[in-house]
């Protein structure tokens, strides 16, 4: 599958050129006009690389960056800037709110190509802590979170049950990786079971703690038996 971008961009000209050009070099791109309407897309689907404008109204390019930072799940998020502001100054507040490559207009096309094939094959190729299982990174935590979610479901006809506090539409795939977390199984085993791959099943679980407000495993479950989304 190729790689998914999402471009964030308030000049409707450069998005578009931009966009294309993207496509063209083998890319999955979804494009916003604004940080607002790209944090709503990194909502539904997590890319594999943001491009993004600095100088944008209501939301620029830093404040951008810095939510994506404060958020778990976009920590290390390739992030590539865009911008007209080519002084070494603007560059290193770049830098320091955690940008990846920073690349002042006007710029040769084929050179963002170049930087993002760069970060998206050292991001790719960064070494990860697995176990026999494939799970990721700290295995101790999320142990710790099944064995919460297994003690849980012993009592799980004991908890009382209410109504979400607000709307929440799960699709149909997002509903069944619900409850299969709700069984107490791993990305790995969620993946096998769904036929799909561990990164996919990631995006879900990702996907239910926003929906949520939950921030991981073992607060998504408890909320879903308290509301009665797990079935």
């Amino acid at each position: 599958m190729s790689a998914q971008l999402l471009l964030v961009d308030d000049e409707p000209g450069l998005r578009e050129a931009v966009k294309d050009y993207l496509q063209e070099s083998g890319f999955s791109v979804q494009v916003a006009s604004n940080a607002r309407e790209g944090w709503d897309l990194m909502q539904q689907s997590t890319p594999d690389l943001v491009i993004s404008d600095v100088m944008m109204p209501q939301v620029d390019g830093y404040q951008f960056l810095k939510q994506l930072r404060e958020d778990p799940r976009f920590q290390s998020l390739p992030v590539v800037f865009l911008t007209a502001k080519g002084m070494t100054s603007d560059r290193i507040q770049g830098y320091q709110a955690g940008v990846d490559a920073y690349l002042p207009k006007p710029f040769d096309p084929d050179e963002l190509v170049a930087i993002v094939e760069n970060l998206l094959t050292r991001r790719n190729s960064k070494p990860q802590k697995t176990t026999e299982e494939g799970e990721t990174p700290d295995i101790a935590e999320l142990a710790n979170q099944i064995a919460q979610i297994k003690a849980l479901l012993t009592q799980r006809n004991a908890i009382s049950q209410s109504p979400a506090p607000f709307k929440i539409d799960l699709t149909p795939r997002e509903q069944s990786v619900l409850n299969l977390v709700a069984e107490g199984l791993m990305n790995k085993e969620i993946a096998r079971r769904l036929e799909t791959s561990v990164r996919n099943v990631e995006k879900y679980v990702s996907r239910l703690f926003s929906k949520t407000g939950t921030n991981s495993r073992t607060e998504l479950v408890r909320f879903a038996l308290e509301h009665g989304l797990a079935k």
